[in-house]
């Protein structure tokens, strides 16, 4: 074995690498049909600009309650590296995470590989070993040339699409949409969320002969005082509970879960009580994740202007007796602005942090930026720590703090805000 600890490991496959983001399928493929396992009986494959982290939470959850094996493959992490994978709903151990890469090392040969590559393939690899019954994999970024599309899926799902990675995906929601698209594959069960769909999308559906199923024309959701109903295009599922996750869209994204496995019957099968059980028991965190206190906060990964907005829309729904206060860290390749413009009628102040990393701004050009975007009270300060702390001192009793923009901006603030989570 190369490396004894997953640090080791981690930080070797982060630096082997000449470039950090390198699209296309050969490197991957190469090690994986040398390596020549098969992953798990169902694959289901989950895309989009937003919402595909939930929608893969869903599916795994509600698999899980109907007696299923789950691996379940996400990224990026928040806190460990571990929570990208998991098994039955636990962590992936660190040994069953070693031992994938010292077999992924040995099939490689002179096969360089990106970091998310060796996540991917680590996944599979953990995947096969133990013999789960379904996977439910999350595409990195785009679909045509993620790692995750190396696998067929037996159904895919395009949660969303909007604008961002464009300097990898294209300048235009067409562009976008035809690379999220090509998770689809022909003869199989492809659906889409959200009401406005890219051309792109269902062209591409409809040229590989896909089975294409689109929210509000094939399947759709019925929100009820007490909870909502799906209404699917060959059955429906009535009094369901409100799902475990808050938000504006988790309604949308739980129809595109249960779509997806309506689609695969009767290979899978779920009855009623498993998704019950599945929505009301469903973790995900950073995910308009409220942790109560004096003031109240709320944590979300949006970093991106659809997501923005859906976080505005999350507010709006849970209206506040104080201020709204914001501690925001977004990466430099990121729409700041139209992030900023999605939020800005519903934030009275704003907090400017710095990440880490090549892709960060500092403090002082992000808070130039917030404010050049249209928000008025705006200040900046070294690091999340240090905003968590700014936004104690700036708050008064009823007012809530949102810490969102980036993965990298409520990674830390869950670490100090909900150890052990």
């Amino acid at each position: 074995m190369r490396f004894r600890g997953l640090a080791e490991w981690l930080a070797w496959q982060q630096a082997a690498h000449p470039v950090e983001v390198d699209p296309g399928l050969e490197r991957a493929g190469e090690v994986w049909r040398r390596l020549g396992l098969t992953p798990a009986a169902t694959i289901l494959t989950v895309g989009g600009t937003n919402g595909k982290g939930s929608t893969c939470a869903y599916l795994d959850a509600i698999l899980r309650a109907s007696g299923y094996e789950t691996g379940l493959f996400t990224s990026p992490h928040l806190l460990r590296y571990n929570e990208r994978i998991r098994i039955g709903g636990r962590e992936i151990a660190d040994r069953a995470l070693l031992e994938a890469f010292a077999e992924i090392d040995a099939a490689r040969g002179d096969v360089s590989l990106t970091f998310f590559e060796w996540n991917a393939l680590a996944a599979f690899v953990a995947f096969a070993r133990a013999r789960v019954d379904v996977a439910v994999l999350e595409v990195g970024m785009g679909g045509r040339l993620d790692a995750v599309n190396l696998l067929d899926a037996d159904a895919a799902a395009v949660v969303s699409v909007g604008l961002d990675h464009r300097e990898w995906l294209g300048p235009t929601v067409e562009a976008i949409g035809f690379e999220k698209a090509g998770i689809f594959r022909a003869g199989r069960p492809a659906i889409v969320g959200g009401r406005q769909v890219p051309r792109s999308v269902v062209g591409h559906a409809a040229k590989i002969g896909a089975r294409l199923r689109r929210m509000g024309t094939d399947f759709d959701y019925v929100e009820r005082s007490d909870g909502w109903d799906y209404v699917g295009f060959g059955s429906r599922r009535r009094e369901l509970p409100l799902p475990a996750l808050a938000g504006a869209s988790q309604l949308g994204n739980a129809a595109v879960a249960l779509a997806v496995l309506e689609s695969v019957e009767p290979a899978l099968l779920v009855p009623d009580e498993a998704v019950r059980s599945g929505l009301a028991s469903v973790q995900l965190p950073g995910r308009f994740q409220v942790i109560p206190g004096r003031p109240e906060w709320i944590l979300d990964v949006a970093h991106n202007p659809d997501a923005a907005a859906s976080l505005a829309a999350s507010l709006a729904a849970r209206p506040s007796p104080g201020q709204t206060l914001a501690v925001c860290g977004i990466l430099g390749d990121k729409d700041v602005e139209g992030i900023v413009a999605a939020l800005a009628t519903r934030i009275r102040r704003w907090i400017a942090v710095g990440l880490p990393g090549p892709r960060a701004l500092e403090p002082a050009e992000l808070a130039r930026r917030i404010r050049e975007a249209g928000a008025h009270s705006v200040i900046a300060v070294a690091d999340v720590a240090a905003g968590l702390a700014q936004a104690r001192v700036d708050s008064a009793p009823g007012d809530r703090v949102v810490v969102f923009g980036s993965f990298l901006t409520v990674g830390p603030a869950l670490a100090e805000l909900a150890p052990g989570s």
